[in-house]
């Protein structure tokens, strides 16, 4: 970190770059304050333990009329619909207008889902756990959640 006079006459810290950054006192560099850095950081850790947890957990995976999995098309990905228990499965199939009818599911670890269902489907997927809940949670198709051949290009958004 280096230090630099910003326009009030007060030393800013910016991060150094391997390239010269240009700094003026029309633009000048933002600094993300040490809180939002932590937030950010802690979040990461929380989803990891989230992932971690999904990974080894048997979860129920519904099958449509076809005898498919339940998957749901969603900003161009296709969500595997994955529920913690029977009462959210529940929940969901009366939200869909479709408590009527047996529902057919499957109980699968996690894992398999990620690690093997996913990258079978066409196009980008991920799990969309708990859908239509509060408690919902998605693992998407993202460098550390599935396996390589699986992960979507951001185009440098990360």
């Amino acid at each position: 970190m280096t230090e630099l006079a910003g326009p009030t006459g007060q030393g800013e810290l910016v991060e150094q770059a391997d390239e010269p950054v240009a700094v003026s006192a029309e633009r000048p560099v933002p600094v993300v304050p040490a809180s939002v850095v932590d937030e950010v950081a802690a979040g990461r850790r929380r989803f990891a333990r989230l992932l971690g947890e999904f990974r080894r957990t048997a979860v129920l995976v519904p099958f449509d009329a076809q005898g498919s999995l339940w998957t749901a098309d969603f900003n161009g990905v296709r969500w595997i619909c994955a529920f913690s228990d029977e009462e959210a499965l529940s929940r969901f199939a009366h939200a869909q207008r479709d408590a009527g009818r047996e529902w057919e599911f499957r109980t699968i670890l996690g894992a398999r889902l990620l690690d093997v269902m996913v990258p079978m489907l066409p196009g980008p997927a991920g799990v969309a756990l708990d859908a239509g809940s509060e408690d919902g949670m998605l693992f998407p198709p993202v460098e550390g959640v599935v396996p390589e051949a699986a992960v979507v290009d951001l185009g440098g958004t990360q």
